[in-house]
């Protein structure tokens, strides 16, 4: 999502872009080994693959890696910045990390043969700014632990959550747009860019404001200000959505965009026969959500606080994706009753045969591996590689799976083992 309801951020303020020929002549010399990656045919091979499987139709699983620490991926200085000017150091560091990960941990990944600049989109935030007491244990990580403080108490207090606004600063997007095309003519063409796939969770951020043993205890004790608080953010998300189709600030992703918290969403189906190329709808898109919280809800608990409240956002995508860290293997019967469901999360707290007899070949198995393997005081790769080949054997080769590599908090600044375990899990992909 492009932004964070739980916060608020201004709009940028944009200047006209002047670099300096260094700054301009690092981003040229990253951009023309970018171009000459992306020209490999193997991306149109793998871009094949992850259709494929999307289609229900797999050829093997499928290998991806995100959310990495990249505070400890650094080596030789693959990931320093030598630009100055800060909007240059912010395409740097793009071009860096996606270099970076094609060289050592490229699985399946696709490098497209273009550049995105993204429209300068501005979504106010749903009205209540989160108040949280944070502590690190790494001052170079993103990883923090949270004390939230509560801030829906009563019923009146979800009148705090408001519906965003959504802006386009259209002189902002060509002030971005053309200070690409000047920096990379002639290595890459640059193509503009709205709003693609939207994480859609209402629950991870309702605890945020609410606690998550007060909103727990009170589906049992308040039921009604739960449904109406629930039903409040799905507004909020609707309202924010039909902002972007009356703009026109929607853009396909059904390519090597991230969906939901799996993989790529290269898929046959959409955008679909009712499409306008020039005016994008949600049914020419993938959908997501989830409710991590409800890890021990029950399944009639989870549908009647969670999903039965989803629904009126899902039905509106051409496809969805459902779940993230949240086991879903024992409520298979809930998540049938989504229409147009085809993508299934499947964490380390599921049990593997379980969610392959639920899931069958009905829904791609987005599997999650346990990224505390890359976190233990010994790299052990030969357990690591037990993990991969005993859900590949607990599937049996008759379902369709990708594995993602995700929630990477440490590597405990190994980088070496991130990369070990991208090559085994494709070893045990392509035998």
């Amino acid at each position: 999502m492009l932004h964070d309801p739980s916060h608020y951020e201004p709009p940028a303020v944009i200047e006209e872009i002047r670099l300096h020929p260094r700054d301009k002549a690092v981003l040229r010399a990253l951009a023309g080994d970018v171009a000459e990656i992306a020209a490999l045919p193997v991306h149109q091979e793998k871009a094949a693959l992850w259709r494929r499987l999307n289609d229900l139709d797999s050829v093997r699983p499928m290998v991806w890696v995100n959310e990495i620490c990249w505070n400890e991926m650094n080596v030789d200085d693959e990931l320093t910045l030598r630009t100055q000017h800060p909007w240059a150091q912010d395409q740097e560091r793009a071009l860096r990390r996606l270099l970076y990960q094609w060289r050592h941990l490229p699985g399946d990944m696709i490098v497209d043969d273009f550049l995105t600049c993204p429209l300068a989109i501005h979504s106010t935030d749903f009205g209540i700014i989160e108040d949280v007491d944070t502590i690190k244990m790494d001052k170079t990580s993103d990883i923090c632990s949270r004390h939230f403080k509560i801030l829906i108490k009563e019923p009146e207090d979800i009148q705090k959550i408001r519906m965003p606004v959504v802006t386009h600063d259209e002189k902002a997007t060509e002030i971005r747009y053309q200070a690409m095309c000047e920096v990379y003519d002639g290595i890459l063409p640059v193509r503009k860019s709205g709003q693609t796939h939207i994480w859609f969770t209402p629950w991870d951020y309702l605890i945020r404001w609410w606690g998550v043993q007060e909103a727990m205890l009170d589906i049992i004790a308040r039921p009604d200000m739960v449904h109406a608080a629930v039903d409040r953010m799905v507004d909020a998300w609707m309202a924010e959505l039909d902002q972007f189709v009356e703009q026109n600030l929607l853009s396909l992703d059904c390519n090597n965009t991230r969906v939901g918290s799996g993989g790529y969403g290269y898929v046959s189906a959409l955008p679909g026969r009712d499409f306008e190329p020039t005016h994008l709808k949600p049914h020419n898109m993938w959908g997501c959500s989830n409710a991590q919280i409800f890890s021990d809800v029950s399944p009639d608990m989870h549908w009647a606080f969670a999903l039965e409240h989803d629904l009126r956002w899902l039905q509106r995508w051409g496809l969805t994706y459902y779940g993230c860290c949240e086991p879903l293997d024992g409520k298979m019967d809930m998540l049938r009753r989504i229409p147009n469901l085809r993508k299934i999360s499947v964490s380390p707290w599921c049990k593997p045969e379980r969610a392959v007899h639920e899931i069958g070949r009905d829904y791609v198995i987005s599997h999650k591996p346990n990224p505390a393997i890359l976190a233990e005081s010994q790299w052990d790769p030969v357990q690591a590689r037990r993990n991969i080949r005993a859900f590949l054997d607990a599937a049996g080769g008759q379902c369709h799976v990708e594995f993602i590599m995700k929630d990477i908090s440490t590597v405990r600044y190994h980088p070496q083992r991130l990369w070990d375990w991208t090559a085994i899990a494709m070893e045990e992909a392509e035998r």
